[in-house]
């Protein structure tokens, strides 16, 4: 069963991404976001160890 979440966004990042996923076809602003997120995260999950996650994330700027 699928179950959904409401996130709050920025504005301007809601219209950003509106633009976005429509020019690349995407089926709806909520497709392109689970997308990104989806590749993101398989992304992280390759790492080998929890050390490089938080390499990544850094190199991301997701943490300090």
């Amino acid at each position: 069963m699928f179950s959904s979440a409401k996130i709050k966004l920025d504005k301007s990042l809601v219209d950003r991404i509106r633009k976005f996923s429509e020019i690349a076809g995407y089926a709806s602003p909520e497709e392109f976001i689970t997308h990104a997120l989806e590749k993101e995260l398989a992304h992280l999950e390759d790492a080998d160890s929890e050390e490089e996650i938080k390499k990544r994330l850094q190199g991301l700027g997701y943490m300090s």
